[in-house]
Order: C-alpha cells, then sequence, then structure tokens
C-alpha cells in the first residue's frame, strides 16, 4: 500500500492524519530549510513522519506518540517504508519526554493533544534551532478557537486561543495561520 493509499486509509477511519494542504506546507518547510532534524509531537501511525523522510534523504526524525497500538503501526511504517533507520520513536506522555530531549530541531511538528499546546511551548522553543520552524496543527479545530465552541469543547478552544495569543505575543516568534485543514500556525523562531 502507498503512503497516500495510507493516509487516505487513516482519515476515512477517523485516525489522526494532518490534511493534505497541512502536509505539503510541512514538506515545502522541510524542503526549503533543508531541514537535517525533524521533531513531531503526536505521531499516530507515523505517515507524516515517513513522508518527512522520504522527502529528505539525510534527515533524522524523532516521533512521539503516547498511544501503543499506534506507536506499533507506526514502527511497522517506519520499516515499511525504509526509513526505520532515520526514525526514532519515543513511545509516551509527550508532556514527559519534551523536558528530556536535547539538542536543536530544524522543524517541529505539533499535532498531539491540543489542551496541551500551550504546556509543549517552551519545549518546543528550547528544542527549535534560531531559524527553525514549528508548525502546530489543528489551531482554529472546527472554528471554535475564535467561534463558539460546544460547551463541552469550550475549554480546549479557550487553550487553543491562548496558544495562539501566547506564540503571536513572543517576539521570538514570527506566525503566520493557514485556514487550511483545521488551521496551522507555521512559527519561525527568529
Amino acid at each position: 500500500m502507498t503512503l497516500e493509499e495510507l493516509r487516505r486509509r487513516a482519515r476515512e477511519g477517523r485516525d489522526p492524519t494532518c490534511a493534505p494542504e497541512t502536509l505539503a506546507k510541512l514538506l515545502s518547510v522541510v524542503r526549503d530549510t533543508n531541514a537535517s532534524r525533524y521533531l513531531e509531537i503526536g505521531a499516530a501511525e507515523g505517515l507524516t513522519t515517513c513522508a518527512v523522510l522520504l522527502q529528505t534523504e539525510g534527515a533524522a526524525a524523532t516521533a512521539i506518540e503516547l498511544d501503543p497500538g499506534r506507536a506499533a503501526r507506526a514502527r511497522e511504517n517506519f520499516s515499511a517504508f525504509g526509513v526505520a533507520a532515520r526514525a526514532e520513536l519515543i513511545e509516551g506522555d509527550a508532556g514527559e519526554i519534551l523536558p528530556l530531549l536535547a539538542g536543536e530541531y530544524d522543524v517541529i511538528f505539533l499535532d498531539g493533544p491540543k489542551a496541551q499546546y500551550l504546556k509543549y511551548l517552551p519545549h518546543c522553543k528550547r528544542l527549535l534551532r534560531r531559524g527553525g520552524t514549528l508548525l502546530s496543527d489543528d489551531v482554529l479545530l472546527y472554528g471554535w478557537t475564535f467561534g463558539t465552541p460546544p460547551p463541552k469543547r469550550k475549554s480546549l478552544a479557550l487553550r487553543l486561543r491562548a496558544y495562539l495569543e501566547a506564540l503571536e505575543g513572543d517576539p521570538a516568534w514570527q506566525t503566520e495561520l493557514f485556514r487550511y485543514g483545521e488551521g496551522l500556525a507555521v512559527s519561525k523562531k527568529l
């Protein structure tokens, strides 16, 4: 099965995978910055990490995934697409893993639990090299972030709004918001 077929199957099965436009933007950033170190927070089945590594021959990736079943499928996909030697999968809670990571990444793709984005932001800032890019997926979440969310989602919408305000209010970031998918914030670390 091709990577695109697996991505389509994941979307149809409601398993997390980024929108095609989001992936295209991510791959464009990876290509344009000649990224050699990539971090993905919320790897799911590893399909986005596979796409990044298939585009960048010399790059290495670190992917974090909490769900054991998804982590197992990510490892299988890394092997199936021949990128396992360049992909490190860390299984566990990103909130516990991020403080332990060291070194600098060229690109970070944040696609984990949306309610935790603000908590992860200082770690992303520390881990991203100057001039690197942080891509934060699903920040508009069905239009709820700046709209009227269902009562059960109000807290999540407020957290995403606070996250975007933190990015925009920090002079260390230059952020552009794209409205495709469920919203993508692309932030360059100045």
